[in-house]
């Protein structure tokens, strides 16, 4: 069934330009910098990243207004001048002449109680007449029911992707929908939720033909809104805002159920995780993330000389089999709900590549090997391993490969060739 969903959502659903090529490797300063950044900074992790292969440079919440925390300013879609003393465009621009190409974070349909657009049209957010409105992350929803709130967020997308060489958008939103009511719609809240989506999708509909060039990547504090009519618009989503990566690997179990992991937004972010505080190995993080969208969210800088080393293979790997991963056919072959490891198996579409992705979660003393039989193989084939050891389809289906659960945390990325 999933392998069904993945390729009906990945050649029927998704369109556009980035449907069908490999994405760039992206870099987001959130973790890395938060609201504390400047165009100097922001420069710094660019310099990095390009030195390791990362593609684009993605700046994420707090370049507007006076957004210096999640209490104000959204609506309020002008740079911040101190922070970016040369606008989106200057910014842009610097990070185009590193070699990369440059992406930005919005939230489109938000306004924050203190910002100017707040102030200046305090009816254009969801309201019920006599209800105070519910505050989530301190912002409200804009009612999109109003032909004038979507003409402004178009307006919004105009002059921002018109302002300079912007290539990437992350599109957000951060709470969920209360007081669900529009004077143009009427009382029903079933009316208005249906208004407000397909007002929703008609806005994503205009930015993606007019701006075709541009990747756009959903979000809703992760995986919010992670579904078909998205997808339709836009070729991935950003899957969670928890980047542990063991907690990842049930997430994006989860998620492939129905979702291929061509449309799965999936970062290395820095340890301590900043979610749950963990600390996982470089070579794991990398190993979650791979099958995804690849990207990091963390500062290079801080990373040791090791670790670096460890990015730079990962993206180089990343390059080599993401067609493999986007594309190909996803086997399950053991899940985490109730194990000590994960194992998922990758096979490319010209039957020649397997990825075995293999991922220990809990090490276990003098644990016996687990053997984990492949499936879908030619049994009469041979197939040749990165170090080069061959394998029968027979043995690999009937014997399999084994795992060892000698360590937390422990991931091997195993590339098998059909021997032709």
């Amino acid at each position: 069934m999933s392998r069904k969903f993945h390729k009906l959502y990945r050649e029927r659903l998704c369109r556009g330009k980035y449907r069908d090529i490999r994405r760039p490797v992206l870099i987001n300063n959130w973790e890395a910098t938060y609201f504390d950044f400047d165009e100097e900074k922001i420069l710094s992790i660019a310099k990095t990243a390009k030195s390791v292969g990362v593609e684009l440079m993605v700046l994420d919440d707090g370049w507007f207004g006076t957004r210096n925390s999640d209490n104000s300013s959204l609506g309020d879609w002008t740079e911040n001048r101190k922070k970016l003393p040369n606008g989106v465009g200057g910014l842009a621009k610097k990070v185009k002449e590193l070699g990369m190409s440059f992406g930005l974070w919005v939230e489109p349909e938000m306004v924050s109680p203190d910002s100017d657009l707040y102030r200046a049209h305090p009816d254009w957010c969801l309201h019920i007449d006599g209800r105070a409105c519910t505050l989530g992350r301190n912002q409200l929803v804009l009612d999109l029911t109003r032909k004038e709130v979507v003409d402004f967020i178009k307006s919004v997308f105009d002059r921002l992707l018109e302002s300079g060489d912007i290539s990437y958008i992350k599109w957000d939103m951060n709470r969920s929908m209360t007081e669900v009511g529009s004077s143009a719609v009427g009382a029903a809240q079933g009316r208005v939720y249906h208004a407000y989506v397909l007002a929703l999708y008609s806005i994503m509909d205009y930015v993606t033909k007019t701006y075709p060039d541009v990747l756009f990547e959903g979000c809703s504090g992760g995986g919010g809104r992670f579904d078909g009519g998205i997808l339709h618009y836009f070729p991935q989503i950003w899957t969670s805002d928890d980047t542990d990566a063991l907690e990842r690997i049930y997430i994006q179990y989860g998620t492939s159920m129905c979702y291929p992991y061509s449309a799965m937004g999936a970062h290395v972010s820095a340890v301590p995780n900043h979610q749950v505080y963990r600390t996982t190995p470089m070579k794991m993080r990398g190993d979650v993330s791979i099958c995804g969208q690849l990207g990091y969210e963390l500062d290079l800088n801080k990373l040791n000389n090791e670790d670096i080393a460890y990015v730079k293979k990962q993206i180089a790997d990343y390059k080599d089999l993401s067609e493999v991963f986007h594309k190909g056919e996803l086997y399950r072959l053991l899940t985490p709900v109730g194990n000590n490891a994960a194992v998922n198996e990758f096979i490319s579409e010209n039957k020649e590549t397997i990825i075995v992705c293999t991922y220990i979660l809990k090490g276990i003393p003098n644990a016996p090997i687990h053997y984990v039989k492949l499936s879908s193989l030619e049994a009469d084939a041979e197939y040749t391993d990165q170090n080069g050891k061959r394998y029968s389809g027979e043995y690999l289906m009937n014997f399999g490969i084994g795992i060892c659960y000698e360590a937390d945390y422990k991931s091997e990325i195993i590339v098998l060739k059909k021997v032709i």
